[in-house]
């Protein structure tokens, strides 16, 4: 008969207990670092370039290098030195001493590690008292909504193919504008600062937005719901985690003033954008909009700090194009909805002092609707304005109803009801800039275009 030795089997599991944990360890350290989404490249200067990404919460260091295209054995590197380790980790790198128009590549390094994040950028020309404004293009539209069936609305899903961001991604442009809604907060996201962190976070992850983010920098403002609930505004309690939630998937250059707000300002070649905050400081829409047959000033749309920053703004700029960027359509008389138009009493103010200023080039630029259109108003004895408004990229389209089906103030052929961006364009020489405005589909078909010259918008 055969005898066991129990000895045999006693090292053999020995042994096993052994190498167990070091291949664990060996398989760990082979794992990938996990990115949850980007590279996106924020705002690129002359001289200056942010880049974002959100890593998981197993990343204890993260670095970024970066050299001029075709020389990497030339690099520079950065340092994340914020905070790491956290349920969301979206991280801002800001890198400066870099050459005027010059093409950069870069990779980030995460624990150590060689990620597959990498990308470039071209820094801006030096074009200014050397040569004529530089022609360009930017895409903009509001209103992304990807669908979490668990969490939706029963029914018919709210968002729809999200192939434009594909289109959007294959477009030549200088950067991205999101007019607001650019992730839409559910009742399940609401009641926490959690719930906010989680969406901003589930959906800037979506792997169709990743080209696009990493082929062009973004800008954004928000609207109501990547803010808080729908039509929210100043008494929303959480607006102030909201506001750090934007900052940190944002990279605009500055947020409003004295930590309050989102407000910023941008500028490329003879354009500036002005990038205005619709919900920080807004009374509710329910409010009287007139008080003993005037316009009720409790009533705010911009609030006071906000709207003499803006007019401030306005009046020193020296661009061809002065763009006026909001969340809310502004100009339309025949909507029942949150507009600015329906503030009258901030809306006379910026009004009367766009008039009184005699401030050219002024055009408005909008979200919020659910269709794309251009609306203009006309001004005694001063040129028309426009508003141009581009919705949606994803969401449900809203077809317009009742009297604003024949709206007298619309652009004729303008008015576009289907899922679509803008691209627009500023081009010419000096002294006879077009400004020019495309309605483009969601596989990049041209829905309409509009354009003006800046002969058109003076006095």
């Amino acid at each position: 008969m055969y005898i066991v030795n129990p000895m045999y089997y006693m090292k053999k599991l020995w042994l096993i207990f052994y190498f167990i944990p070091v291949l664990f360890v060996k398989a760990q350290s082979l794992k990938s670092p996990a990115i949850v989404s980007g590279p996106m490249l924020g705002q690129i200067e002359l001289r200056t370039a942010s880049i974002w990404i959100q890593v998981s919460g197993d990343i204890s260091s993260v670095n970024l290098i970066y050299w001029k295209k075709g020389h990497p054995e030339i690099n520079w590197q950065k340092s994340y030195e914020g905070k790491l380790g956290q349920e969301f980790n979206p991280i801002r790198m800001d890198i400066g001493s870099l050459d005027i128009n010059s093409e950069y590549e870069y990779q980030f390094i995460l624990n150590q590690v060689k990620s597959v994040a990498t990308g470039s950028f071209h820094t801006k020309d030096l074009w200014q008292w050397r040569k004529p404004a530089p022609d360009f293009s930017f895409l903009t539209g509001s209103c992304a909504y990807f669908n979490e069936p668990v969490y939706d609305r029963p029914g018919k899903p709210y968002g729809g193919d999200s192939i434009i961001f594909e289109s959007m991604a294959k477009d030549t442009a200088a950067f991205a504008l999101w007019l607001g809604d650019n992730w839409y907060t559910r009742e399940v996201d609401l009641l926490s600062p959690w719930g906010l962190w989680y969406r901003a976070s589930r959906d800037r992850a979506q792997p169709v937005l990743r080209n696009l983010l990493k082929n062009m920098p973004q800008y954004a403002i928000w609207d109501d719901h990547d803010y808080g609930p729908d039509n929210s505004g100043t008494s929303f309690g959480l607006k102030d985690v909201s506001r750090e939630i934007f900052m940190k998937y944002w990279c605009n250059p500055f947020y409003g003033e004295e930590q309050k707000g989102i407000y910023s300002q941008i500028s490329y070649s003879d354009v500036d954008l002005f990038l205005t905050d619709d919900r920080y400081f807004r009374s509710a829409d329910e409010y009287a909009d007139s008080v003993n047959g005037k316009p009720n000033p409790d009533k705010h749309f911009f609030g006071q700090k906000q709207l003499h920053w803006l007019e401030d703004a306005v009046v020193q700029s020296l661009a061809t194009f002065k763009i006026i960027v909001i969340g809310s359509q502004s100009l339309n008389p025949m909507s029942t909805d949150e507009g600015f138009y329906n503030y009258s009493y901030e809306y006379n103010e910026l009004m009367d002092f766009l008039n009184t200023n005699k401030i050219k080039g002024v055009l408005f630029l909008t979200g919020d609707r659910h269709h794309s259109e251009i609306v203009k108003t006309k001004r005694a004895g001063n040129y028309d304005l426009f508003d141009i408004t581009v919705s949606p990229f994803t969401s449900g389209v809203a077809k317009v109803k009742g009297a604003e089906i024949n709206n007298p103030a619309r652009v004729a052929g303008s008015l576009v009801e289907k899922r679509n961006y803008a691209k627009i364009s500023v081009q010419g020489k000096k002294n006879d800039r077009i400004f020019q405005v495309r309605f483009i589909g969601d596989e990049g078909t041209i829905l309409y275009t509009w354009s003006i010259s800046e002969q058109q918008l003076m006095r």
